[in-house]
């Protein structure tokens, strides 16, 4: 099944916000480390209120514990950032891709958006504007890929 990784999220309403929308699609939440707020964070935990019970959540302390726990399983880095390849909606998803997202001020590392099979964008119409919020864009990947493998 689809996974949603954030490698060094920031801000903790944008990842409650996240494990809410994995909650409500059954979909697995990693999370890589370090983190801008703590995982009790009240901040978090407010974003995602009671589905916290719902949500699949993994937790790596660095991105070599996520490498590591990554090569004992199934699948392809997907990268998300706003100099992917290609549009998100072009791209051919499969079930067991792992989709990528960096923090809110940086993205994802270089040396992770280097060992991504592939990297997507989410095309801007308005050039001023760099990006979208974390949680709208892992929203956005997520559901088209889930639409692609007729997940809903």
């Amino acid at each position: 099944m689809l996974k949603v990784v954030l490698v060094h999220p920031q801000i903790p309403p944008n990842t409650g916000n996240i494990a809410r929308t994995c909650a409500a699609t059954c979909t697995e939440l990693h999370l890589v480390g370090p983190l801008g707020f703590e995982i009790s964070d009240r901040y978090l935990k407010r974003a995602g209120l009671d589905y916290w019970p719902y949500v699949n959540l993994k937790f790596h302390p660095s991105a070599a514990a996520f490498q590591l726990f990554f090569e004992s399983q199934k699948g392809r880095w997907i990268g998300f950032s706003t100099s992917g390849r290609c549009s998100y909606t072009q791209f051919q998803y499969q079930m067991d891709d792992w989709l990528l997202f960096g923090s809110e001020t940086e993205g994802l590392p270089p040396k992770i958006l280097a060992t991504c099979a592939e990297t997507v964008r989410i095309p801007m119409a308005q050039p001023e504007i760099r990006s979208l919020n974390l949680s709208v864009s892992v929203a956005i990947g997520l559901f088209e890929a889930r639409r692609q493998l007729g997940l809903i």
